[in-house]
């Protein structure tokens, strides 16, 4: 049975969202439907910004990460957190026992963007997943991000997809699946989905309108893979696919020229990833709104929750033959 507490926080934690009633009923594969899953995100965040990991239902098996790496909770902004700026963005799939979290957090004087996966399984928390972006995690060159007072949420993305436009789970991926495909080796083609005129793309609070139109003009050549991409989060109700992907940038691309002959310079110059958790609003057969958070990793790091990572291309997949005995290089061979 789970405590009192953890109860009365889940009676209450769908206050700010939209209505239970907006839900339809789905496989509780959790045993934890849309009203729970979201109580158990609200009483996540009262216990991180408590520092107190006792206010939530953790399972004793609960493994954590931040930015990709995994260590024992609390620790990292479990410790720094002072406040959350807010407001917080809640999704969630009970088919699958997942939730995810986009909101903003002040840790002493630095302020960030923060998306949460959390997976439920019998009521506690067996996995939680940190992606914090602050200025200190920009690139060269800097990755996106925008002010942290004051950013909103699109208001459609808590809304219920009306019953003309709602999708069934394998399209809602195939469409979020087709933008990275798109974004991959950017040449202006729009590759299996296809996008609302006025939709909008958030990156760490940064707004990109017009996200169709660059995508045709080719502005995004310079990624060269989109990889272990998992789509691990489908709110039904919201027309939300919540995934986890790696964008590299192998830094050997220079020029290059748009679709419409415009020549331009790649802005990566040396191997760098970008890690990112990111959310698609999707009715209609159609992407209307993005947000993602996401920060600069080590060139091809992966994520301790990527279970099948694609297999890795280029490069030697054999060491080299070592050479005879008596040669010079054999005495001193290469550092790599």
């Amino acid at each position: 049975m789970m405590p009192k507490r953890y109860l009365a926080l889940l009676a209450g934690g769908m206050a700010m969202m939209t209505a239970p009633s907006v839900f339809a009923a789905a496989p509780k594969a959790a045993g934890c439907d849309k009203t729970c899953l979201e109580g158990i995100a609200t009483a996540y965040r009262t216990a991180y910004l408590a520092h107190d990991p006792k206010r939530a239902p953790f399972a004793k098996s609960l493994r954590f990460s931040e930015n990709n790496v995994e260590m024992a909770l609390p620790d990292g902004t479990w410790h720094t957190v002072a406040r959350e700026i807010g407001p917080a963005l809640i999704v969630s799939d009970p088919v699958t026992g997942q939730v995810g979290i986009y909101t903003s957090i002040q840790q002493n004087d630095v302020q960030g963007f923060l998306a949460i996966r959390l997976k439920i399984r019998a009521r506690q928390i067996v996995e939680a997943e940190h992606i914090v972006s602050t200025k200190r995690n920009l690139s060269a060159p800097p990755t996106p991000i925008g002010p942290v007072e004051g950013f909103v949420h699109n208001p459609d993305l808590a809304r219920r997809v009306p019953a003309e436009e709602k999708m069934s789970r394998s399209d809602l991926i195939k469409l979020a699946d087709g933008y990275f495909t798109t974004l991959e080796n950017n040449d202006g083609t729009i590759r299996n989905t296809r996008f609302a005129p006025d939709a909008r793309r958030f990156e760490n609070g940064m707004e990109f309108p017009e996200i169709e139109k660059n995508f045709r003009a080719g502005r995004y050549r310079f990624n060269e893979r989109v990889r272990d991409r998992d789509y691990f989060l489908v709110d039904e109700a919201r027309g939300i696919v919540m995934s986890r992907a790696f964008i590299d940038h192998k830094g050997v691309l220079d020029t290059f020229e748009l679709t419409d002959g415009t020549k331009t310079r790649s802005i990566f110059r040396e191997p760098q990833s970008w890690s990112v958790l990111e959310l698609f609003k999707i009715k209609g057969g159609q992407i209307t709104a993005i947000e993602a958070t996401f920060i600069q990793v080590p060139y091809y790091m992966r994520s301790p929750w990527s279970a099948k990572p694609d297999r890795r291309k280029g490069g030697l997949t054999v060491p080299p033959p070592m050479p005879p005995a008596s040669s010079p290089a054999a005495a001193n061979p290469p550092l790599d």
